[in-house]
């Protein structure tokens, strides 16, 4: 066996002398449709070198301070490998955040520099990491508005991982976040990373930013990032890292185009996440350079309120009907602005969603806004370019309908999905062959407790376990309220078991506050039996049985064995989980 030694020193000075690094691209792809959106760009020192491990080789770097020139040498040989590939979509490229205002930096992301490639600005993606900590934010975050402005996009690396702080994504607002690998690892049955990554989401809703999620490896992690309505997504079971243009992962693709048709033929999914496309108008724009008057003339023509201003399809800002009327009004104000261009009055404080993005969403971005703002029209953009409007007129009209719609197929006692909602739900699990188990929940010795201490009563009761189902469930369970005291708890069969006992704790903790005290002394109440006969009834219980959807090919038949068990569970006394395997 032959040991090669290395100068290390040596070993670095020829790889930036001769420009010995290979560049990498690893596929970001949209867990919407299954295309490709972008590419990482990675960088691999030489092999069989000490530094063919990349962190090994910038740690290097760093030490012998040379960190500036091996950075150069990666992006620069990342825009062009790139170009040479024609690579579509966008291009990430992992920055320092401390060498962002770096002059030399700026000088590499000029437009006449990247011309020379054929690559625009909105290609490039600032993936910032913070594994050094930013010695000046505000500096900083003046530096990322000034490569925003110039129209490049900017992601936040490595969130949850440790390193990055909220206080960046709040200062920054970057337009993308990538979620660390440790975060997306065995999320499928991790029901703490499930919380974060969900409230995560809910906070990249809101504030138009999108999420992609890092180093994805199994089915199981892809389909609960579907589930969870994540944007992007990378990793190894979509591809690995290649210095050559590969073809996209038909069996990804058809998992991703698959669940995204299930999830939109599912009824109380379709209602909450109709896109904000189908009310979105595409009235024509106006470039930044049209002098004032001509807008006025646009105004006049179009019954609008607002018109865009763009250029090469980027929306630069938008301009209101009421504001250039404002600007023209008074003794002087034609005189001033007629002759202006409009981006001297163009706003460039507005609200701008994909066309995709559910309209619930859209309208609490909307409702969001200072009252100056509030009934300004919101622009949709389709890949980073523009799309069209939509009014909050069409925005309210059509969430009220989406609003009633959706009611009318939940129980109105305990608001959760009713009987439609549920059959749905279990028989898209049974064609899908999906690992879930059934929990069919049923209160015993309800119908006398009714007749005791009234509906009203009953009526709390039901409630009461709603809350104990709702505050039991993760966000990838499902619940639903059958009628009467019948509900169901979808999960997967690994928690079933647990979650079954969870029900019955809870439950059985809070039912003597049902009853008055001395019939939670006596532990049983009389009432009137089917033949109209007075007898003993214990006091309420819960009867949990569970069967998996992969035992039945249909609905009813599932149903049926449900029943079977439940009247197992009902035979025995006190509460009781019975769980077919």
């Amino acid at each position: 066996m032959v040991v090669k030694i290395f100068d290390k020193r040596a070993c670095l000075e020829a790889i930036l002398t001769e420009r010995n690094v290979q560049t990498v691209f690893q596929p970001i792809i949209s867990l919407k449709n299954g295309e490709i959106y972008g590419y990482e760009a990675l960088c691999r020192g030489p092999v069989e070198t000490p530094f063919v491990n990349p962190e090994v080789l910038f740690e290097f770097a760093t030490e012998r301070k040379r960190l500036w020139e091996l950075e150069l040498l990666c992006r620069t040989t990342a825009l062009e490998r790139y170009a040479s590939l024609q690579l579509e979509g966008k291009l990430f490229l992992n920055v320092n955040p401390n060498i962002m205002s770096d002059n030399r930096f700026r000088e590499g992301f000029t437009k006449d520099y990247l011309s020379q490639f054929s690559i625009d600005p909105d290609a490039i993606v600032f993936e910032i990491t913070e594994n050094e900590a930013i010695r000046n934010i505000d500096h900083f975050q003046q530096t990322v508005d000034h490569y925003k402005n110039q129209q490049y996009l900017v992601a936040i690396d490595d969130v949850g991982s440790g390193y990055s702080g909220l206080n960046i994504i709040t200062d920054v607002h970057p337009h993308f976040l990538k979620l660390d690998m440790h975060l997306i690892r065995n999320i499928d049955h991790d029901e703490t990373k499930q919380s974060l990554v969900k409230s995560l989401v809910d906070f990249a809703n809101l504030s138009n930013i999108f999420i992609i999620a890092e180093g994805i490896e199994t089915t199981a992690e892809l389909l609960t990032l579907i589930k969870f309505g994540i944007h992007y997504g990378q990793g190894y079971l979509i591809q690995r890292p290649s210095p050559q243009k590969e073809l996209r992962n038909e069996d990804v693709h058809t998992i991703i185009i698959r669940e995204n048709e299930q999830k939109s033929n599912l009824e109380p999914t379709q209602i909450i996440s109709t896109s904000v496309e189908q009310i979105t108008n595409a009235i024509p724009t106006v470039q930044p350079t049209t002098v004032i008057e001509e807008v006025a003339n646009v105004f006049k023509t179009l019954a609008v309120d607002g018109l865009c201003v763009e250029q090469d399809g980027h929306i630069l800002g938008v301009v209101t009907k009421q504001r250039l009327y404002a600007a023209l009004s008074g003794p002087f104000g034609y005189s001033l602005y007629s002759d202006k261009p409009v981006s001297e009055i163009m706003q460039t404080d507005f609200i701008s969603v994909d066309r995709s993005t559910p309209i619930n969403i859209v309208s609490k971005l909307a409702m969001m806004r200072t009252d100056d703002q509030l009934y300004d029209f919101i622009t949709m953009t389709k890949k980073n370019h523009y799309f069209g409007i939509v009014t909050v007129k069409d925005l309210l009209e059509q969430t009220i309908q989406i609003e009633i719609n959706f009611a009318k197929h939940l129980n109105p006692l305990s608001e959760l999905p009713g009987n439609l909602m549920i059959e749905q739900q279990i028989q898209r699990d049974i064609d899908d062959d999906c690992a879930c188990t059934v929990l069919y929940i049923d209160l015993d010795n309800f119908k006398p407790y009714n007749d005791v201490y009234g509906f009203e009563s009953g009526d709390d009761v039901i409630t009461a376990l709603a809350r104990i189902l709702k505050k039991i469930a993760s966000p990838l369970d499902f619940i639903g309220h059958i009628g009467g005291d019948d509900f169901i708890f979808m999960t997967a069969p690994n928690h079933a078991e647990r979650i079954g006992k969870a029900i019955i704790e809870k439950f059985d903790e809070i039912v003597p506050s049902f009853y008055r005290t001395e019939d939670v002394d006596a532990q049983f109440i009389e009432a009137m039996n089917r033949h109209g006969e007075k007898e003993t009834f214990p006091l309420l219980s819960i009867s949990v049985a569970g069967v998996q959807t992969a035992h039945f090919d249909n609905l009813h038949k599932l149903a049926e064995r449900a029943s079977e068990l439940k009247k197992v569970c009902k035979q025995q006394r006190g509460s009781y989980l019975l769980i077919e395997d």
